[in-house]
C-alpha cells in the first residue's frame, strides 16, 4: 500500500512539474528596442509617444523647482520650504556627494585634490557667495566644468537641500562682523552674571 501511495504521489508531482514547464513565456514574440519591423507601416518597432501625454513622474509644471531657473535665469529663492530638518538633510547629502571634491568646509580641498585631481572652486569665493541659489541647483543637475551631473543620483528636493546647506556653510564662514559681536557675550555681562 505504501509503495502504491508513493508511486501515485510521484506521478502527481511529475504531472504538475511538467504542466509548469511551458516555453510560452520564454519564447514569446517581441522586438528588440529600435529594431526594424515590417509589422508597422513606418518600419519602427518603437511606437511614438502619444501627443499631449506625460509619463508617470514626469510632470514638471514648476519650472523653478525642477530647473533652478525662471525665464532662463538662475532663481534667487528656494522653490521649496526650507526647515532646519531640510538643512540637516542637505548637510548629510553634502557629506555624501560633495565632500570628496569640495571638502567638508566647502573650501575645495576634498580628498580628490590630495590625489592630484583638479581642485574645485571654494564656495567661499566672492563669486559663489553672490551666486543665486539656482546656480548651485543647476550645477548639481547639469554639471559644470569637471563636475558631472548628479541629476540621476540626487533627487530634486535633495539638491535644493544641499544648496540650502551650502548657503548655511557660506554664511558660517563669512558672517558679518557685527553679527558675530552680537552673538559674543561681553566681558562685563559675564562678570556680572558670575557672583
Amino acid at each position: 500500500m505504501f509503495r502504491h501511495s508513493a508511486s501515485l504521489l510521484i506521478l502527481v508531482a511529475s504531472t504538475l512539474a511538467l504542466a509548469g514547464c511551458r516555453n510560452d513565456m520564454h519564447n514569446q514574440p517581441r522586438y528588440k528596442p529600435l529594431a526594424h519591423t515590417t509589422f508597422f507601416d513606418d518600419g519602427r518597432s518603437e511606437r511614438p509617444t502619444i501627443e499631449d501625454t506625460v509619463a508617470r513622474g514626469q510632470l514638471r509644471v514648476d519650472q523653478a523647482r525642477y530647473t533652478g531657473k525662471q525665464n532662463g535665469k538662475d532663481i534667487e529663492y528656494f522653490p521649496i520650504q526650507i526647515t532646519k530638518a531640510d538643512i540637516e538633510r542637505g548637510h548629510d547629502r553634502f557629506n555624501i556627494y560633495c565632500t570628496p571634491c569640495h571638502g567638508r568646509l566647502g573650501d575645495g580641498h576634498g580628498m580628490i585634490v590630495s590625489r592630484g585631481l583638479r581642485q574645485p572652486p571654494s564656495y567661499h569665493d566672492e563669486r559663489l557667495r553672490n551666486a543665486p541659489v539656482g546656480h548651485f541647483f543647476d550645477v548639481m543637475t547639469n554639471g559644470y566644468g569637471a563636475m558631472y551631473s548628479y541629476a540621476s543620483r540626487v533627487p530634486v528636493d535633495d539638491r535644493w537641500r544641499i544648496a540650502a546647506y551650502i548657503r548655511a556653510l557660506q554664511f558660517s564662514q563669512n558672517a558679518p562682523a557685527e553679527l558675530a559681536q552680537q552673538a559674543t557675550p561681553s566681558a562685563s555681562s559675564n562678570a556680572g552674571g558670575q557672583q
